[in-house]
């Protein structure tokens, strides 16, 4: 297995290899914060694709100033909120599709149906957020970045990364009440 920063070296170089294992450590990160930003849709993959030709096309300029999962996360949240921006300016509405892909990790929902329902509750209250909310939940909650490396991520102070993820629990919290 390539160490992180030989990997992005060879494939600086062109090493479509090193290149691929780079795509394959990170694809799994990469598809749970674009579903957690768009749900389980269609868009979803092809979002994912995207963030790793965008990654392909920027790899000459990557200094390594950020690692690469929080650049590869960057990358995600901002085609993810284009993509939101582009569904609401055609005037579309989100699909609460079920997905039972491998990279979501989910458990056995015939031995526990209740856990999948509020995984699915949980995967719906997640839609209902404003964009901006969810972005923040996504790093903070999903992905597990401080709140430093989330304000970085996202370009805002971190109070108000605070801010809005104290105001997205409190709605969640609000959906998922019957749940809970």
């Amino acid at each position: 297995m390539l160490q992180t920063n030989d990997g992005i070296e060879r494939a600086k170089r062109g090493d479509t290899r090193a290149f691929r294992v780079l795509v394959e450590q990170h694809q799994g990160q990469v598809r749970a914060t674009v579903r957690s930003m768009l749900g389980a849709v269609p868009e979803a993959d092809d979002v994912a694709q995207e963030v790793f030709i965008r990654l392909h096309q920027a790899l000459p300029d990557f200094r390594g100033d950020a690692k690469l999962s929080t650049y590869l996360s960057r990358i995600a949240i901002n085609l993810s909120l284009n993509e939101l921006k582009k569904r609401k300016r055609k005037g579309r509405w989100l699909t609460f599709a079920r997905s039972d892909g491998p990279e979501l990790q989910v458990e056995d929902s015939s031995a526990r149906p209740e856990r999948q329902d509020l995984q699915d509750a949980l995967q719906r209250a997640m839609q209902q957020l404003d964009p901006e909310f969810r972005a923040v939940v996504t790093l903070r909650l999903v992905e597990g970045y401080s709140v430093k490396e989330t304000a970085d991520i996202l370009g805002l102070p971190q109070g108000t990364i605070a801010s809005r993820l104290a105001r997205a629990q409190q709605k969640l919290r609000s959906i998922l009440e019957p749940w809970l």
